[in-house]
């Protein structure tokens, strides 16, 4: 299965919720998953991870942001939130959610292999 790298560009957390989505259904199939939040999607790792419609997905029997992270974390997904973003949000390495790394764009393509699918969210 070919490995799935999904970018999020912004603070949407929406976009976010979907990409955790996408990866975690990878994952949960045996494939790689990578997402990299990029500069001011950083902030959405910020605790407490919150999103507006959590109620809303909740209601409806689905997990909020905060437990799809930890979902998606714990069936391997790798999530890599972007050095500058950090520095832009006004956040550590100690802000972040364990397991959740840092680097940068550039390290970010140099992993992804030329089979991969890359997205944007």
């Amino acid at each position: 299965m070919r490995a799935l790298n999904i970018v999020v560009t912004t603070a949407d957390a929406e976009r976010l919720r979907g990409a955790l989505m996408l990866a975690a259904a990878q994952a949960a199939l045996g494939g790689a998953a990578t997402l990299f939040l990029q500069l001011d999607a950083v902030a959405l790792l910020r605790a407490p991870i919150a999103a507006p419609r959590d109620p809303a997905h909740r209601a409806a029997g689905l997990p909020d942001l905060a437990t799809l992270l930890d979902e998606a974390l714990a069936l391997g997904v790798t999530l890599i939130a972007c050095q500058s973003g950090l520095a832009l949000c006004g956040m550590t390495t100690a802000d972040l959610p364990d397991r959740v790394g840092t680097g940068g764009p550039v390290g970010f393509l140099q992993a992804t292999d030329d089979q991969a699918r890359l997205l944007f969210a």
